[in-house]
């Protein structure tokens, strides 16, 4: 008997040790790998298995352990969850990367002979659709009008988006295909019209819409060919997960077509837009998630947008006394509106730039929400909160969803918008993260850049592409770098409620992560925006690499 024992504790050994090492898909090691876990932990690699972290720690360890026959020495360069960009529209990046680019020229002047080239570029183009015109940026910062447009182009519709996306300058020629005249009203939007004349101009959906809605749109093959051009540009930058703000049943149907001929790389948490359409099929069919699209919200206009005098606020406005902005919906209308999607299970996420836009919402949501809440509702942009109204993200639990380059973007002119006392409670993104110590960054591209590391810059140093102003514009509300990290990953993440499945890199999460050339914790704010995306991954798989 004791010899059958000790032949079993020797076969025993024997088995065990031969069984060999556990099995991975990949190991990373000899990294700086930021985690952004609960402690902000940093680590040296990681093992990867079936598209998601396996374990994290030391990579000599991993090596050890685990046995890949894909292994990566990432020769000590910089690693980070995948970047969550928590506010985007990448169907107009598809769709703006095949327009007219106006977006640097400085006058309008500059941007009819912008457009000239674009036509003889393009001769057979039914349409003109150029974007991009900010006349912030010009010398005469009055609103363009289509004076130039009639003269330059009579027979061709010209329609000229602009940089926000709040306010279109069309031609007499697009004005006539679209039946509009200096009688046209449209509740929600503006068809300017000065000493009984149409200027061109349109400001906010209802109005623009009856132009755009004219021009001939791309087939479902173009569409997808512009799609996979706006997801390359995204991956080449380190975005793994971006929120699409505004989607219709059309193209989020192109995009689930796109992901089961495994095309789409990219992860999309969806907005849909509050269409007749949207409402009447996924409020029946609830949300929804597959492996790369998430659909459980809708997205909802409040007002427009500030450089356009669209956004609602409590007074006029500084630099126009006579108007106060628009508000998209009557708040009324927003109420049957959330009444009718929220028992759906659907989140709400509200465009508020204006502080009278933002006080309506807040209280309607309180008024629903009733108090604190797991419902994690969102005011999207968040750019201007009257004081009184702050104390209201913490009461109702509600997300704010800013973007940092808009400070990068406006500061140059948004007290002229607003005024010395109004600046003071606007674009006051650390005062807004301390109400429930989270917040979420996007970007809101193609209205900026979509690169992710521009955000970044922008949030830590309240700076433009210029590095301007110096000391940062309202320095006071700068956010430290970890900070602004969580805003690109994990807050961002659980805006989409999806923490518990991205946003760090932590065992049974996936494998989404970005190697980057710099240390963005410990580096210079100068040398941030340079940062380079040396590599994307998305699952484990790798979805872009900087040769």
């Amino acid at each position: 008997m004791k010899n059958i024992l000790v032949y079993l504790a020797l076969f025993a050994v024997a088995f065990y040790g031969c069984k060999g090492k556990d099995k991975a898909d990949l190991i990373v090691y000899n990294a700086i790998v930021h985690t952004v876990d609960g402690k902000m932990s940093k680590a040296d690699g990681f093992a990867i298995k079936d598209g998601k972290f396996l374990e994290i720690g030391d990579g000599a360890a991993l090596l050890e352990k685990y046995e890949s026959t894909a292994q990566l020495d990432m020769q000590r360069k910089t690693i980070v969850p995948g970047f969550v960009d928590a506010h985007t529209h990448l169907l107009g990046l598809a769709e703006r990367m095949y327009q007219a680019d106006i977006r640097d020229v400085m006058s309008m002047e500059g941007v009819v002979e912008q457009l000239d080239k674009y036509r003889q570029k393009y001769p057979d183009k039914q349409w003109l659709v150029g974007w991009g015109w900010d006349q912030n940026k010009w010398s005469d910062k009055n609103m363009p009008t289509k004076q130039l447009l009639d003269a330059k182009f009579p027979n061709i519709a010209v329609v000229l988006k602009r940089i926000d996306g709040h306010a279109v300058l069309v031609n007499q020629k697009a004005l006539d295909l679209a039946g509009i005249t200096s009688k046209t009203t449209v509740a929600g939007g503006v068809v300017e019209v000065k000493n009984g004349q149409l200027t061109g101009l349109l400001l906010e959906d209802p109005a623009f819409n009856l132009v755009l809605n004219k021009i001939p749109q791309p087939s479902e093959a173009e569409w997808a060919d512009m799609i996979l051009a706006a997801q390359k540009k995204c991956l080449e930058v380190g975005l793994t997960t971006v929120s699409e703000a505004g989607v219709d049943k059309k193209m989020l149907d192109l995009l689930e077509k796109l992901e089961k001929e495994n095309k789409l790389k990219l992860r999309i948490y969806a907005m849909l837009n509050p269409t007749a359409e949207n409402k009447t099929h996924y409020l029946a069919k609830g949300p929804y998630k597959t492996d790369r699209i998430n659909v459980r919200s809708f997205k909802v206009y409040a007002d427009g947008a500030l450089g356009s005098r669209g956004a609602c606020l409590l007074q006029p406005y500084s630099d126009k006394p006579d108007t106060r902005g628009v508000m998209q919906k009557t708040p009324q209308e927003l109420e049957a509106l959330y009444n009718e999607i929220s028992p759906k299970g659907f989140q709400i996420n509200t465009h508020c730039i204006g502080d009278s836009a933002a006080r309506a919402v807040l209280d309607l949501y309180g008024k629903i929400l009733k108090g604190t809440n797991e419902k994690r509702w969102r005011i999207e942009h968040a750019q201007i909160i009257h004081p009184q109204d702050m104390p209201k993200f913490k009461q109702f639990s509600v997300i704010p969803s800013v973007q940092p380059l808009h400070v990068a973007s406006d500061w140059r002119w948004a007290k002229d918008r607003l005024g010395e006392e109004r600046i003071k409670y606007a674009y006051v993104f650390k005062d807004l993260m301390l109400q429930n110590n989270m917040i979420a960054f996007g970007s809101d591209f193609p209205v900026v850049s979509e690169n992710p590391m521009h955000t970044f810059h922008a949030a830590v140093s309240r700076t433009d592409e210029s590095f301007e102003p110096d000391g940062g514009y309202m320095p006071e509300q700068i956010m430290d770098k970890a900070t602004a990290l969580k805003g690109l990953t994990i807050w961002s993440a659980f805006a989409n409620f999806e923490e518990k499945e991205k946003g760090s890199i932590e065992a049974g999460k996936v494998a989404d992560f970005v190697v980057l050339d710099t240390d963005i914790l410990d580096t210079d704010n100068l040398l941030l925006r340079n940062t380079m995306v040396l590599r994307t991954f998305i699952n484990g798989e790798e979805v872009h690499k900087t040769e």
